[in-house]
């Protein structure tokens, strides 16, 4: 088995990707070690020291780390442990499934919360993927867009840009009633 990885644009988040498939369907977000509870591929990465978050998407594994720690010290056992997970046959994941998407939206913003969340799915969600994160909608109030994110968005130093200048100006342009998007908290 051959791992790749690939930096982020958050310094402290590596993607890794294991040429197999992660989650048939949506993402997983695992901000703590507690939080990896459903997942033996999660609790294996959170046994390596130094790992303070782990995201899955379809077909990667995003890692992110302490800032007092090196990639260089913590790297291969990160490799190891997803090595080991794939070769154990044990499931990414135990249970449901969840997806990971979009969260529910009911009243009057109806048709304008569909064209949020389809521009999100069409234009933002694939290049956030590449990225190793995902950005998904949590609300919509009064013309702010609030909007969750995970992986290697979460805590990025480009992400209030990403934010401000991309998503926020492509939402605007399609929607008029979009004033604002802020990011919330998990």
């Amino acid at each position: 088995m051959f791992i790749q990885t690939e930096s982020t644009p958050n310094p402290a988040t590596l993607k890794f990707l294991p040429g197999l498939t992660v989650l048939d369907i949506g993402t997983a977000d695992f901000p703590t070690a507690d939080s990896a509870v459903k997942s033996p591929l999660a609790a294996r990465i959170f046994a390596v020291d130094g790992v303070t978050g782990v995201f899955f998407g379809m077909d990667f594994v995003t890692v992110t780390k302490a800032d007092a720690v090196a990639w260089d010290h913590i790297k291969p056992a990160i490799l190891g442990a997803i090595m080991e997970h794939y070769q154990s046959g044990k499931p990414v994941m135990e249970g449901e499934q969840t997806s990971g998407g979009h969260a529910a939206h009911s009243g009057e913003d109806g048709a304008i919360v569909n064209q949020i969340k389809e521009l999100l799915d069409t234009r933002v969600r694939p290049a956030v993927a590449q990225d190793g994160g995902d950005i998904t909608f949590h609300g919509f109030d009064r013309g702010i867009v609030y909007l969750h994110m995970q992986g290697a968005c979460a805590g990025c130093p480009s992400s209030t840009l990403t934010l401000k200048m991309g998503i926020e100006n492509l939402l605007r342009h399609y929607i008029p009633e979009v004033i604002e998007v802020r990011p919330v908290a998990a």
